[in-house]
């Protein structure tokens, strides 16, 4: 899985636009839960707050489905937030150097440019190039409306989880191998799964499937500029150029 272009971002973020409604996103980042087999002499570092021993499985996913950058091994009583910081995706991102495009426009839009983005759930720092949903406690309507947006987009990486546990079936059992083997299955099932999906294409009942268990929502801290950025999104799916006519309708539901 290559690092993509600066070209390719931009493939990635007309996929989010066209079926997920987010302009400017360029990846939905999730982790969740390998089990393994309790590895020798490793007390309680892959035990996870689930009860059951694992390792994190850190993704990057586009709109089609396929991981686009994967993190395979980290401890499964870690966070997501750590899995991530410590990741080679994740310096990275903070050391602003995955060649992402310039700002641009949102559709429809004279002022400001907007950064492209990823988008998280709670256990991710809100920052510039990425989004987390606001806090559940006293929502109102457009920051409910921006977390259904958000959802809408950050689902896909859900269900590339879903649908490479049901491609791959050793995924819903404990894996019997050392560690090292374990990890190097999971990344060829990933690399596999790719395959699949730019070979195939996705069927909506792959997405249908059962996903591999969530990780810990451990919140972090967020930053200044990116809670602006944020705020910029939510004013901006409530106005007219940005709104979908069943947002309010759906976030009634």
């Amino acid at each position: 899985m290559s690092q993509p272009t600066t070209a390719e971002w931009l493939d990635i973020a007309d996929g989010f636009q066209r079926t997920c409604n987010f302009p400017n996103c360029v990846g939905a980042i999730d982790g969740k839960h390998i089990r393994v087999v309790k590895p020798i002499r490793s007390g309680s570092r892959y035990y996870n707050y689930k009860n059951f021993f694992s390792v994190v499985l850190m993704a990057v996913s586009d709109a089609n489905y396929c991981f686009r950058y994967i993190d395979v091994g980290a401890y499964g009583s870690s966070s997501d937030s750590a899995v991530f910081g410590h990741s080679t995706f994740g310096s990275l991102l903070a050391r602003n150097t995955l060649q992402l495009p310039a700002p641009q426009l949102l559709p429809g839009t004279t002022f400001p440019a907007m950064p492209y983005v990823f988008v998280a759930d709670e256990a991710f720092a809100l920052g510039a190039n990425m989004m987390r949903p606001y806090s559940s406690r006293g929502l109102t309507t457009p920051r409910r409306v921006f977390n259904y947006r958000l959802t809408r987009a950050r689902r896909v990486v859900e269900c590339a989880f879903g649908i490479l546990a049901n491609k791959w079936r050793f995924l819903h059992a404990p894996i019997h191998f050392k560690i090292e083997t374990a990890i190097k299955a999971v990344k060829a099932a990933c690399v596999l799964h790719n395959f699949v999906r730019q070979r195939d294409g996705c069927n909506f009942e792959d997405t249908l499937g059962q996903s591999l268990g969530p990780t810990q929502l451990t919140a972090a801290r967020g930053n200044a500029h990116g809670a602006h950025v944020r705020d910029h999104f939510t004013r901006y799916f409530m106005s007219t150029e940005g709104a979908l006519p069943w947002q309010l309708e759906a976030i009634e539901a």
